[in-house]
């Protein structure tokens, strides 16, 4: 994890002496070459979440080191110069070694994010969801509120509940455990109530309809602006509230 962005990298291996993949390169390289190394590992592709410069930003040192295939939707290849190739989502992408990967495209933080299922068990999130977060939608290329939810209720959800999340920042999570406590899914499922608290946002003035703690310590905010009624999930430090 980096320490600045709180951005996770991953190294997905199939055994010791055996395949492996990166999940993002945003975090430090160190860690995972000397697990490469200490587990005589071999990697053969990067698998991009998506854009963001908090996860693309060691691309270069797996490419150089190791000659990894960079993949990535195409949305998301779009923005960047390092991608080798493009994939669409669908239940098997990509066969190396011993795992077997899948692709969910799970739009809303940006148009083109995927969501990686390793061997049917482990599902990579990228900055789609968080342990007791989700992603926002106001990033560069984001697409919107509804999107999100979309990508979480009708992708992420209805995954088993065993089924162990990776999020893009800080702590692993497991569906059963987001689908309990994770305060925008439980208001999604009707069990907790939408607040009516005034704030603004950016100068706009809208209603407050959820603030629940976020990956960095910080909040999120569920808002649904006054002039145009549509809902936003946005950063808690953007949040002004009446004193």
């Amino acid at each position: 994890m980096h320490s600045g962005f709180l951005s996770n990298a991953y190294l997905v291996f199939d055994e010791p002496g055996g395949t492996a993949v990166i999940v993002d390169s945003g975090a430090p390289p160190e860690p995972l070459l000397e697990s490469i190394e200490r587990n005589d590992v071999t990697p053969t592709h990067l698998l991009l979440t998506h854009h963001h410069g908090d996860h693309v930003e060691c691309n270069h040192v797996y490419k150089e080191r190791f000659g990894v295939e960079i993949l990535a939707h195409p949305l998301e290849a779009a923005q960047l110069l390092d991608v080798d190739r493009t994939i669409e989502p669908g239940d098997l992408v990509l066969e190396t070694g011993g795992l077997s990967i899948g692709a969910l495209h799970t739009p809303g933080h940006t148009a083109g994010m995927l969501n990686f299922v390793v061997n049917g068990d482990d599902v990579f999130t990228g900055d789609t969801l968080f342990k007791g977060s989700v992603g926002g939608v106001k990033a560069p290329g984001s697409t919107s509120f509804e999107d999100l939810k979309a990508s979480i209720m009708d992708v992420l959800m209805t995954l088993p509940p065993e089924t162990r999340l990776h999020p893009g920042h800080t702590d692993p999570t497991t569906v059963a455990d987001e689908w309990e406590s994770n305060a925008f899914v439980r208001v999604w499922r009707g069990l907790d109530p939408q607040g009516e608290d005034r704030c603004t946002v950016w100068e706009r003035d809208a209603m407050l309809v959820l603030w629940a703690p976020d990956y960095d310590g910080g909040h999120k905010a569920w808002v649904r602006w006054d002039d145009t009624g549509a809902d936003d999930i946005v950063p808690g430090s953007q949040v002004v509230r009446p004193q």
